[in-house]
């Protein structure tokens, strides 16, 4: 008879490196966005992004943000600007991340607190399980997945509880925008 910890080779070892060069943050329902119009500082402000992706300032009324790049949204406000203001010159900063839903990292299963995060640039799997809070006592970390959406929801196999509780580094892979880490529960 087995242990539940053996490995399982249904699904291919996940790539140590992501190859996410060239990665932009992509805004997102709930990120706080800080605009500010050079000298014009009745126009400069922090507002949300809405649930439904756009946000609203003075002098614009709606504006779809959702998807797009802070200096894509900082020239589509001069744009609308330039119809009150004198060649407006506006900067977008992001202050506050939570990412698209489809850039959002999952982890379901037997995480200590199952969530999604944010995406961050060189994310790896070991930063995932420090954010989530580790493996619950029931969790068969060396059974865990990643189904990467980016590439047609292709499945690699991960080995947290090596990574974990045993410090094997060598299983601490890149995470990619969208992954989502399921983490299935052990026999005993």
């Amino acid at each position: 008879m087995t242990a539940c910890s053996t490995f399982s080779t249904k699904f291919p070892a996940a790539p140590a490196a992501a190859a996410a060069s060239g990665y932009n943050y992509i805004i997102g329902p709930g990120d706080s966005l800080n605009i500010i119009v050079w000298r014009n500082p009745e126009l400069s402000m922090s507002v949300p992004v809405r649930p439904d992706g756009k946000l609203t300032t003075p002098l614009v009324d709606e504006l779809v943000v959702q998807g797009k790049t802070s200096v894509e949204v900082a020239r589509e406000i001069e744009g609308a600007l330039s119809k009150f203001v004198r060649d407006p010159v506006v900067t977008v900063i992001v202050t506050g991340f939570i990412g698209p839903y489809s850039e959002q990292i999952r982890v379901v299963g037997e995480a200590a607190k199952p969530q999604t995060l944010p995406y961050k640039n060189k994310m790896t799997v070991l930063d995932v399980m420090i954010a989530v809070g580790g493996l619950t006592d029931f969790a068969d970390g060396n059974g865990a997945t990643i189904l990467r959406t980016s590439e047609g929801d292709k499945r690699y196999s991960v080995r947290l509880k090596d990574l974990i509780r045993r410090g094997d580094v060598s299983g601490n892979v890149e995470m990619r925008p969208g992954d989502i880490l399921i983490i299935p529960q052990g026999w005993f």
